[in-house]
């Protein structure tokens, strides 16, 4: 795969962000990972049977602030410019069905950033893999970690114009390698030659 050219639309899924602010990203997203059924199926029992309900929503509280995940519904918080951070993972099987997410996402202005493994994203919202998730809202505890992740991916991704013209692949096997060095040093033989005469 790595003799395969790749236009920068597909590339730009191999830069991924290092492992430091994968984990500070990732322990970010854990607190707000969705609840299970068991703990829905709780809570939404416990609204149900309280009296003092909001006449206007119908719930006790206040909506819960969970991760969303699933990609037409990332694409659609995008576009209304309600995501605040989207994450996506890098090895998606195939990668044209979100290449348009990250030029979307740069042009609303939202921060993105690329996470190695689909499975460490689906870890967090209770399925096997997750493509991408977004961050709608964050608690005012998490707040400063938030903002630096937005300022460091804003940086690193968004306006990152090398990230969009960097084609990728066209790596060359060992054998090719050795075979065009050899080819190369009896040019240049031959130039030195000619320039003797």
């Amino acid at each position: 795969m790595l003799r395969l050219k790749s236009p920068p639309s597909i590339n730009q899924f191999t830069q991924t962000i290092e492992k430091s602010q994968a984990s500070r990203l990732l322990k970010l997203l854990s607190h707000y990972s969705p609840e299970d059924r068991a703990t829905k199926k709780k809570r939404l029992q416990s609204e149900a049977e309280s009296k003092n309900k909001d006449p206007k929503t119908g719930h006790v509280g206040p909506k819960p602030n969970h991760l969303k995940f699933g990609l037409n519904h990332i694409t659609t918080l995008v576009e209304e410019g309600k995501a605040k951070l989207v994450v996506m993972a890098h090895d998606v099987d195939p990668p044209e069905m979100m290449c348009f997410l990250p030029a979307l996402c740069r042009k609303k202005e939202i921060p993105f950033c690329f996470v190695k493994g689909k499975a460490r994203l689906g870890k967090l919202c209770h399925t096997k893999t997750a493509t991408c998730v977004a961050l709608t809202d964050v608690a005012k505890e998490d707040l400063r970690d938030f903002d630096d992740l937005r300022k460091a991916f804003t940086a690193q991704f968004n306006d990152n114009t090398a990230l969009r013209r960097t084609w990728g692949g066209g790596i060359m096997g060992i054998k090719n390698q050795h075979m065009m060095a050899k080819r190369e040093k009896l040019r240049e033989i031959e130039l030195a030659k000619k320039a003797n005469m």
